[in-house]
């Protein structure tokens, strides 16, 4: 048995995680032949088959599951010592990473953070829209601008006001309810629009809000939508009364581990600020 390649674990808990390499590779942001080559070469070193391939995709073979835990805690001891010597480094310059949905990082992050930038010279924000939740323990981001009724334990910070919705239409548009779908109808606004729309018919779906107001402006039907988004676009119409008043927290928060580093708390607490100013036009006049 050769010495053990420990980046090599990072690889194998990806497709522990994902079910296969294709979904291992997107995760990592690398291609699908270095996942398969990692993984191939970790199992021949270690003299150990650690996953079933299957039809279906990769398995963890029976009474692997031990060695699966035990790579987890190795990939948590290492990650720990990567945010430790971010911490100790903690200039007050430097890159912020940024994280938030595309409603946010279309409807309001850009104001703020360009007026950011003007209080915090020396600071570079670098801003990632996603839907999915980005993994602050690995460092895909410094801090988390996300609707949603709660953190997780891993994360700490504050409610820094309320995103509104309500129901939009182009006039003239179709009598259907637009709908949302992927990850996006899973987390908390997602979950609370489906509560709304109940059973009614759906006539078309997508996985962004933005993209909706886009689907509802062509005239495809009405959506309940940010009212950040609904309110600032001629296209539409708001269509009060059709769905009571709704909002859910919007949260800015960072790693436990990285709260005080100064250059994210400095960036934190500006964003906080730019929020609760833009409160009103977040949560929506009439919401």
């Amino acid at each position: 048995m050769k010495q053990m390649d420990w980046e090599d674990l990072r690889y194998v808990l990806a497709v522990a995680d994902e079910g296969s390499l294709s979904g291992a590779a997107r995760k990592l942001g690398v291609n699908h032949a270095t996942v398969l080559r990692r993984v191939n070469g970790f199992e021949q070193n270690m003299a150990l088959a650690i996953f079933d391939r299957t039809a279906r995709g990769y398995r963890i073979a029976p009474r692997r599951r031990r060695v699966i835990e035990a790579m987890r805690g190795v990939e948590e001891a290492a990650l720990k010592v990567e945010r430790a010597i971010t911490a100790a480094r903690s200039p007050l310059a430097g890159v912020v990473r940024v994280t938030s949905t595309d409603t946010f990082c279309l409807g309001i992050l850009p104001e703020i953070i360009a007026g950011l930038q003007l209080q915090a010279e020396g600071l570079e924000i670098e801003l990632s829209s996603q839907n999915q939740h980005a993994d602050l323990a690995r460092l895909d981001a410094d801090i988390a601008v996300r609707p949603a009724d709660k953190l997780p334990p891993e994360l700490t910070g504050v409610i820094a006001g309320h995103l509104g919705v309500s129901v939009y239409a182009a006039p003239g548009g179709a009598d259907a309810w637009l709908g949302l779908s992927g990850s996006i109808a899973r987390v908390t606004l997602g979950a609370k629009i489906g509560e709304l729309t109940g059973e009614a018919r759906v006539g078309a779906r997508s996985d962004s809000f933005p993209v909706l107001r886009e689907m509802a402006a062509a005239g495809q039907g009405r959506a309940i939508l940010p009212c950040i988004l609904g309110d600032a676009d001629a296209r539409l119409v708001r269509l009060d009364g059709l769905i009571p008043p709704t909002s859910v927290p919007i949260w800015v928060a960072s790693h436990v581990d990285l709260a005080e580093v100064p250059r994210i708390r400095a960036v934190r607490d500006l964003i906080i600020t730019g929020l609760e100013r833009a409160g009103p036009r977040l949560l929506g006049s009439n919401a």
